[in-house]
């Protein structure tokens, strides 16, 4: 069995007297989806914010690639090969869809001595790379606005998986999105993963997290609640074990079987 690419252990994170995570370890594979869940509150952004280096853990150590790592910023651990696709996908509607995937990392040709651009580089890129995550386009000039929601997020992930991603970590990327867009994205982080690429979707729908999910692990309050491997748990014990257990089947009781 391979090393994993990324491994947390025994994760603490404090705000002041305020302890946002406490003790929480995990480990991800090359190609395996782990699926981060939990209720609002439970821990999962302060989580991923440290796995991104967004916050650097009160206490705890993180290893990638079998080396530990300190990250001072989220650029160190881009740097490193840990790319992430928040709810917010910062991107700018009215630019191409060409555009918006190179932000940052234009790719540009010289002209009497001069930068440009290369616009023609950047449109067979973006549309050869979304072809790959099974995305038509009619044309990478197009305005990134008139995609789907799911067509956005497909975006995101194709760029950062272009870019070198070797963990990519998903925040909700289907919170907002259709029945129709939904599965779009879910098809896309299935073609990712089978690229050998390690993928941390967070989400609190158990349904989407069984439908691409190698592992799973729930939080709560900032702890761990469990892990558990696919065939090792059910939708409804998945389910059951986010929502508290015997609260949830109180309450089920007492609204007649409804949830």
């Amino acid at each position: 069995m391979s090393e994993p690419i990324i491994e947390m252990k025994k994760i603490e994170k404090h705000f002041g007297s305020v302890i946002a995570l406490s003790g929480v370890s995990l480990k991800v594979m090359p190609g395996e989806c782990l699926c981060l869940l939990g209720d609002n509150g439970a821990g999962k952004s302060t989580f991923i914010k440290t796995m991104a280096g967004v916050h650097k853990p009160s206490v705890g150590e993180i290893y990638f690639e079998g080396k530990s790592m300190d990250f001072d910023c989220p650029r160190d651990a881009i740097t490193a090969g840990i790319a992430t696709v928040y709810q917010d996908l910062a991107m700018i509607p009215l630019m191409s869809v060409a555009r918006n995937f190179f932000m940052g990392n234009e790719p540009t040709k010289k002209i009497a001595g001069i930068s440009f651009f290369d616009h023609k580089l950047a449109n067979e890129v973006t549309m050869k790379e979304m072809k790959k995550m099974g995305i038509h386009l009619r044309s990478a000039d197009q305005a990134i606005g008139t995609l789907s929601g799911g067509e956005r997020q497909t975006v995101a992930i194709a760029r950062a998986v272009y870019f070198g991603a070797k963990v990519l970590i998903l925040d909700e990327p289907t919170s907002a999105l259709g029945v129709r867009q939904t599965a779009n994205v879910l098809a896309t982080i299935d073609k990712v993963r089978k690229r050998g690429i390690a993928v941390v979707f967070i989400t609190h729908n158990v349904r989407h997290a069984m439908a691409v999910g190698d592992t799973f692990t729930v939080l709560n309050r900032g702890r761990t609640l469990g892990s558990a491997r696919k065939g090792e748990i059910t939708s409804e014990e998945l389910q059951n074990l986010m929502a508290g257990g015997a609260t949830l089947a109180t309450l089920e009781g007492s609204l007649a079987g409804t949830i």
